[in-house]
């Protein structure tokens, strides 16, 4: 993702970066609104680049998921109701995107929510999941 994509702590949805000040972060909302609004250092924001989903082996980091995800779908919105599924198709669904996943380490919720940012992003045109620009060392584990 070219762009910096943030979820903040508290608050629903992924933001973009527009800009940093002396003491906050000025971001805009990834939806139809395009609100922007002040983060602040007691904020708990996380770069979606800097979050990595366990696996048996080596953690995958949440772009190449996405772009998994992205591929599967013919680059589309998600074909299943991930709000509504049980839990058996949420799990069978992610193990057809990214089959060495940590059954016992990644939770439903955890699944849901990178869906949920999925959905956000190619909604509102942010695909390009093969160019972590701006990526971190993949330090942060999601799930």
């Amino acid at each position: 993702m070219e762009q910096t994509i943030l979820s903040i702590s508290g608050k629903p949805g992924l933001y973009k970066l527009v800009s940093r000040g002396k003491t906050n972060l000025i971001v805009e909302k990834v939806d139809e609104t395009h609100k922007r609004l002040p983060i602040f250092a007691s904020d708990s924001v996380t770069s979606l680049n800097d979050i990595a989903i366990y696996t048996e082996s080596d953690d995958i980091p949440l772009t190449k998921v996405f772009s998994n995800i992205f591929k599967g779908e013919n680059g589309k919105a998600l074909s299943l109701n991930y709000k509504k599924c049980s839990s058996k198709e949420l799990r069978d669904y992610f193990a057809n995107v990214l089959p060495e996943y940590d059954r016992d380490r990644v939770h439903d919720s955890d699944i849901k929510k990178l869906m949920q940012w999925y959905d956000i992003l190619v909604n509102n045109g942010i695909t390009d999941f093969d160019n972590p620009a701006n990526a971190g060392d993949g330090d942060e584990k999601e799930g």
